[in-house]
Order: structure tokens, then C-alpha cells, then sequence
């Protein structure tokens, strides 16, 4: 009797776990929710395909159209709704500053050459490009590069006293002014860290422009490279300096500032 009576047990403890067993195959998993990401409006926006520099030509395969977020975007953009047919409108046209790949073409760094030269079409409006001589003693080793700031130096022999003594004077004649080139080169190209030649090209306004042509007549130029930090800081005085007042220089002797009007 208690032999049967465990069979049976078993029998049902079996049947059980079996019926467990298909309950669990036969129940799904609950679907997993996907979050509802927000959807961002874009328009198409005109963007640098690769690395412009400085003086290049736009071309066609230079730019490219670009999803770019709506409220991102700003009216200096050039959008493809509006413009469509920006790409062939703005090929020919000379780069005034350097685009990096991925960014938005705006046309304020853009000019339209029309026959001239890349130097005349990258120089800012009211300034003027003067070519001066240097030489690697004159021009910081050669460290000097396009787009930086150095400071212009004079110096020359002067005749004192009655016996006509010589003497060496130098001054800062001109503050803070931006190199245009190097020779010819007017960027760096492939990874060049020194740029060595014989002719920098310098932006100088009007007044300056004649500084420097006397100071040339007068003596030797020399090139002091500013600080990328503070390049930026004379913006005063490099409006005053060299500001041809009767075509004055300042000499300095023994720490007295003098001011002589060349002949």
C-alpha cells in the first residue's frame, strides 16, 4: 500500500515539473522598449571638404553640402534651400583666411579675385603690402612665418659730436605688424616649421608704408617676432607708430629719447 502510494507521488511530482516545464517554453519575453529620441531639424549647409588655405582658388570639389542643426546654424551660413546653386556661383573665388574641414563657408572670408592677384585679394581694404629685405640674422633665424607679428627695428650709424665720432643707434620703428609672406611662400606647406628667405612682405597702413621707405634709406631693418600672446595688444600703438609726424625718428641715446627729422 505505501508502495503505491509513492508511485502515485512520484508520478504526480513528474507530471508537475513536466507542465512547469512547457508553461515556461511556451511564455515570450515582454518586448524591450526603445527610447523615442527627439528629432532635431537640420538643413543642408555649405562646408569645407578638406582644408582650405590661405590664397587657394575655390573649386568645386573643395566644398560640399552638409546636414547641419537648424538652431545651430546663423545667418552667415550659406544654405542649400536658399542658394542651391552656391557651389558654381563661389568656384574661382580666393580664400582670405584659412577654412578647416567641417566648417561652414562664409563668404566674409571669401573674396573674388576678378583678374588680381592672391596678395592684392587677401590684403584687407586700406591697408597696404611693402616688401623689405631681411636675411636669417635680420629675420629671427628664420623663424619668422606668415601670419605672425614682429616688431621692425632700425639701425643706423650716426655722426656725433665735433670730432664726428660714429655711433650705432637703433629704435622700434614700427609695432605689432602682421608678415604676409615670407618670399612667396605665404603659408606654412607640408608641416615647414622654418621659412628662410631673403624678402618678408609686411601689412602696414599708409603712414607706415612711409616710415618704413625712409627707415630703409636710413640703415638696416631688423624683424622681432612677437608672442602669439600678446600680438594682439598693441592695436594703440601701432596705430601712432610710424605715424610719419614730419617723417620723424626716435633715437635713443643713453636712455634719452631723442627725436631726429632725417634729411
Amino acid at each position: 500500500m505505501k508502495a503505491a502510494r509513492i508511485v502515485v507521488l512520484a508520478i504526480a511530482v513528474g507530471a508537475g515539473g513536466i507542465a512547469a516545464l512547457l508553461a515556461g517554453r511556451s511564455e515570450k519575453p515582454a518586448p524591450v522598449q526603445q527610447p523615442v529620441l527627439p528629432q532635431v531639424a537640420t538643413v543642408d549647409v555649405l562646408v569645407a571638404k578638406d582644408d582650405i588655405p590661405v590664397g587657394k582658388e575655390l573649386a568645386p570639389s573643395d566644398v560640399q553640402w552638409q546636414p547641419w542643426p537648424a538652431s545651430a546654424q546663423t545667418g552667415n551660413f550659406i544654405r542649400r534651400n536658399n542658394r542651391p546653386d552656391a557651389i558654381e556661383k563661389l568656384s574661382g573665388m580666393i580664400a582670405r583666411a584659412p577654412f578647416v574641414s567641417g566648417e561652414p563657408i562664409r563668404e566674409a572670408k571669401l573674396v573674388n579675385a576678378k583678374g588680381s592677384g592672391f596678395m592684392a585679394a587677401i590684403l584687407p581694404s586700406g591697408m597696404r603690402a611693402v616688401s623689405t629685405q631681411i636675411s636669417p640674422e635680420t629675420g629671427a633665424g628664420g623663424f619668422i612665418l606668415p601670419n605672425d607679428r614682429v616688431d621692425v627695428i632700425l639701425t643706423r650709424q650716426q655722426t656725433t659730436g665735433a670730432a664726428g665720432s660714429q655711433r650705432q643707434t637703433s629704435e622700434t620703428i614700427l609695432n605689432n605688424i602682421r608678415v604676409l609672406a615670407i618670399d612667396q611662400n605665404v603659408q606654412e606647406k607640408d608641416g615647414q616649421k622654418v621659412v628662410v628667405g631673403k624678402t618678408a612682405t609686411l601689412e602696414l597702413a599708409p603712414k607706415q608704408v612711409e616710415t618704413l621707405a625712409l627707415a630703409q634709406r636710413l640703415g638696416s631693418l631688423s624683424l622681432a617676432l612677437r608672442s602669439i600672446t600678446d600680438a594682439s595688444g598693441d592695436k594703440k600703438t601701432d596705430e601712432t607708430a610710424g605715424g610719419n609726424e614730419g617723417n620723424n625718428v626716435n633715437v635713443v641715446r643713453f636712455g634719452v629719447t631723442t627725436t631726429a627729422t632725417p634729411q
